[in-house]
């Protein structure tokens, strides 16, 4: 591709480079960087990829396009934002591949992973769809699975992803969309058919520093998009849908002017029933995943069926036959006559919503193991403590990818929501030996929730990943009682 053609769609400020030379690939760190290619330093909250401008001309940098110009003898185009020209130099470089697809991002801050798993269900079982899915747990490529670092990979690796999906025949895209994607222009120049809004509850606030702006990230999606489905029960309906650039589809439980209304709602330990409502028909919904964020995470994928012209009946069909997910509200084999599940929550609205969702346990204790990840939000600490100790009957708190943190500061954080409150707790710092506690200390009939990691098979300590799988740790210990 010549340079003229990989800046069509730049707002250029100074060029020094030929427009007519060839350029065989992009890159965004100089390590990565071939022969040829097109380097873009960008400027990133932790280092400034113009110190690395001569590592790439050593590396065979054809062009640097860069926001000032390099300290050294290499063609060059200065453009106003290279964060922003990077997503759109890769979408042209690949052939705009997600624009021969249909694209539907899920932003929010609970409940995208479940959402996207579910929409990918609907599609392949009721369409007949090739699916591509990206998010917090992995990306795949049908039925491929392919590892992931973020729940939005940044903008080269993105639209690489895409093209990798349309020549492997897929027709559809279902993606998680983070408020860090938005943000920082990872997702720019993608047309998405439909976006949808789950809810906004805090988290991120280390990033963003208000929920206004949290919001207003998040709202981002809402200008990118032909049409919006959008929960208009949250309390942030209103932000993140008054300057919305799309069609808007709204879904409520309680709300009868919405688009599409969940009525009769039961809920049970098995999962969630209740009656879909539109202008033009109704049908009764069944899905076999606990608690009432259930019913808004199915109704968000009902509305995306609508608006790609499904009908209500496919839809609830697609939801009866879907199982669950991948650490969210797990379930993992025990010794006894007592359940321990596993769930992402690592939010307040996600604890609570995820200790809400046991509460049928009218037999058993509800246990609670949990911590606040290192070098994030301190702010919610205190109130995940508190919500811990008002919503379950005994409280474990551990670690959770303390990070540079000290693990035991981060467990006192916590532990000050908790002093008003007279439900019984235990620390334990290591989450290992945490988790082998409430195992050997667990009464019959507890439902024991291990909350925060989820899908993650590793435990965050400084900067090292150190493997810590919670789904072997219970099987391997569980095997250990059984030889005692």
């Amino acid at each position: 591709m010549k340079l003229k053609d990989l800046l069509k769609n730049l707002e250029i400020v100074e060029i020094n480079a030929d427009l007519e030379q060839e350029i065989g690939g992009i890159s965004y760190d100089s390590r990565n960087t071939k022969l040829g290619d097109a380097f873009f330093a960008i400027v990133g909250f932790e280092s400034d990829g113009h110190r690395f401008i001569p590592m790439a001309a050593d590396k065979g940098a054809a062009a640097v396009i860069c926001q000032k110009a390099p300290e050294i003898d290499i063609p060059y185009v200065i453009v106003k934002d290279s964060r922003l020209g990077l997503a759109l130099a890769s979408r042209d470089f690949f052939g705009n591949p997600a624009g021969q697809m249909k694209v539907i991002g899920i932003t929010g801050t609970n409940g995208k992973t479940t959402t996207t798993y579910l929409l990918k269900h609907m599609l392949e079982s009721k369409l007949g769809a090739k699916v591509g899915l990206i998010g917090t747990n992995g990306n795949m490529i049908g039925d491929e699975f392919i590892h992931s670092e973020r729940t939005t990979p940044e903008s080269y690796e993105l639209q690489l992803l895409f093209r990798e999906m349309l020549d492997a025949g897929c027709t559809h895209v279902v993606m998680e969309v983070s408020s860090h994607s938005l943000y920082l222009n990872r997702v720019a120049g993608i047309d998405y058919d439909i976006g949808v809004f789950t809810n906004l509850t805090q988290d991120h606030l280390d990033f963003h520093k208000t929920m206004e702006e949290y919001a207003k990230a998040k709202a981002i999606l809402f200008s990118m998009c032909k049409d919006g489905c959008m929960n208009m029960d949250d309390v942030w309906f209103d932000d993140i849908s008054k300057n919305a650039k799309c069609r808007v589809f709204t879904y409520s439980t309680e709300n009868e002017a919405a688009s599409l209304c969940a009525k009769n709602i039961q809920l049970s330990a098995a999962g969630v029933s209740f009656t879909a409502v539109t202008d033009e028909a109704c049908e009764t919904i069944k899905l076999a995943i606990p608690g009432r964020f259930s019913v808004y995470n199915a109704l968000g994928v009902i509305a995306c069926g609508l608006k790609l012209g499904m009908s209500l009946k496919d839809c609830a069909d697609a939801m009866a036959e879907a199982h669950g997910v991948k650490g969210r509200m797990e379930v993992v084999p025990t010794d006894g006559n007592y359940t321990i599940l596993i769930d992402y929550a690592h939010t307040p609205d996600a604890l609570e919503n995820a200790l809400k969702a046991l509460r049928s346990n009218d037999d058993g204790r509800i246990v609670v193991l949990f911590g606040c990840g290192g070098d994030r939000d301190r702010t919610k600490r205190p109130i995940m403590g508190k919500i811990a100790a008002e919503n379950a009957d005994f409280v474990i708190v551990t670690s959770d990818n303390p990070r540079t943190e000290e693990p035991q500061e981060i467990i006192n954080e916590i532990l000050g929501g908790m002093q008003e409150s007279e439900t019984p707790f235990a620390v334990i710092c290591d989450r290992v030996e945490a988790i082998q506690w409430v195992i050997d200390n667990h009464e019959e009939n507890d439902v024991i929730l291990l909350a925060g990691k989820g899908h993650e098979d590793y435990q965050v300590v400084g900067h090292e990943k150190h493997h810590m799988d919670e789904r072997e740790i219970v099987a391997e210990h569980i095997e250990k009682r059984k030889k005692q």
